[in-house]
C-alpha cells in the first residue's frame, strides 16, 4: 500500500507516549522514588506527543472537519473505538499532571487508570489491522504484539534518557534493563513477523479472481486511461531494493544500535548514551512503521498489476 506519513507518525509517536506513560505508571506502583518535578514533566511530554500524533492523524482525511463522524461506529470499528481511547488516554494523562503531588506520589487509581486505557489504546489501534483478514501480513497476532513492545521499547528508552539527564538513578536503575529487554523482544517479534510475512503466498491469483484457467495469463493494461484512487492508494511505488535496504535501516536504527547504546550504558559507559538511543530509534521507528503500511498486499491489486 501505499503509506501516508500522517498515520506513520501517528503510530510511532503515539505508541512511544504510551510506552512513558506506562513506564511512569509501574514505577509509580511499585514505589520508584521519583522526583515530582520529573514525573511532571514527563507526564506533559506524552500528553504532548499522543496530542501530536492525534493531530497528525488527520493529515490523510479528505474532509477532517468530518473527522468526529468516525466515532459513531464504535460498537463494530476498531477504528471508531480507537478515536474514542485516544482522547481519553491524553485526558486520563493531563488529570495524572494536575492532581500530581510535589512529591511525586499519587493516588493509585491514577497509574492503574493510564495503564488500563495504554493497554485499550494498543489494543484498538493494532487491531485496526489485525482484524482484516484478506490482507494476510496484518492478520496475525503479531500485529498487537509487535504494536505493544515497539511502543514500550521506545517508551522505556525514552524516559531512561529523561531519567539520565534529570538525575534520577533509582528510575533508571528500573528502566534501564527494562529497555534493554524490551527493545531485544522487540526486535525478535519483528523479525519472526518479516520472516513468517516472507514465507506467505497469495490466497487469490490472476487465475482465481477472474475464472480463466490458462497456465499463460498475463495482465497488459491497468483497464483505464489515466491513475485512480486504486492505482494511487494501494501503490508505494519503491522498488524491492528500497525496500530491502529500509528493512535494515528499521532493524539498526529501530532495534539494534539503540540496544547496544543500551547495553553499553548499563556497562558503565557516559549518560549521553542514553539521548543517543533516543536519537537513533526516531528514523528507526518511522521507517519500520512505513514499512509495515508498504509491504501490505491488498487483493484488489491482482487487477492493475500494470501499475505495481
Amino acid at each position: 500500500m501505499n503509506p501516508a506519513m500522517s498515520v506513520v507518525v501517528f503510530t510511532a509517536i503515539a505508541g512511544a507516549a504510551q510506552g512513558l506513560v506506562v513506564a511512569l505508571a509501574v514505577a509509580t506502583l511499585i514505589g520508584v522514588p521519583m522526583a515530582g518535578g520529573f514525573v511532571a514533566h514527563a507526564l506533559l511530554l506524552a500528553a504532548a506527543m499522543a496530542t501530536v500524533g492525534l493531530l497528525s492523524s488527520f493529515g490523510h482525511l479528505g474532509r477532517p472537519a468530518r473527522a468526529w463522524r468516525a466515532v459513531l461506529m464504535w460498537r463494530t470499528s476498531w477504528l471508531s473505538r480507537e478515536c474514542l481511547v485516544l482522547p481519553a488516554f491524553i485526558g486520563w494523562t493531563l488529570l495524572w499532571w494536575a492532581l500530581l503531588p510535589a512529591d511525586g506520589t499519587a493516588p493509585v487509581w491514577l497509574p492503574l487508570g493510564a495503564l488500563l486505557l495504554s493497554a485499550l489504546l494498543w489494543l484498538c489501534t493494532a487491531m485496526i489491522y489485525a482484524c482484516l483478514r484478506f490482507i494476510q501480513e496484518w492478520a496475525q497476532p503479531l500485529t498487537l504484539v509487535n504494536f505493544i513492545l515497539i511502543g514500550q521499547g521506545a517508551g522505556l528508552v525514552l524516559v531512561s534518557a529523561l531519567a539520565a539527564g534529570a538525575g534520577e538513578e533509582a528510575l533508571l536503575a528500573r528502566t534501564g534493563p527494562a529497555a534493554l529487554g524490551v527493545l531485544l523482544a522487540a526486535l525478535a517479534a519483528r523479525c519472526l513477523t518479516l520472516a513468517r510475512n516472507a514465507a506467505l503466498r497469495p490466497r487469490s491469483t490472476l487465475h482465481s479472481a477472474t475464472g480463466i484457467r490458462t497456465p499463460q495469463l498475463v495482465q497488459k493494461s491497468m483497464g483505464m486511461s489515466a491513475g485512480a484512487f486504486n492505482t494511487r492508494e494501494f501503490f508505494h511505488g519503491r522498488t524491492a531494493m528500497f525496500l530491502k535496504n529500509l528493512k535494515w535501516l528499521f532493524l539498526l536504527c529501530g532495534f539494534v544500535l539503540p540496544g547496544l547504546c543500551a547495553a553499553a550504558a548499563l556497562a558503565g559507559g557516559p549518560a549521553w548514551l542514553w539521548p543517543l538511543a533516543v536519537a537513533l530509534q526516531v528514523p528507526g521507528l518511522l521507517a519500520e512503521r512505513w514499512f509495515f503500511f508498504a509491504q501490505a498486499r491488498h487483493p484488489q491489486n491482482l487487477y492493475y498489476q500494470v501499475v505495481s
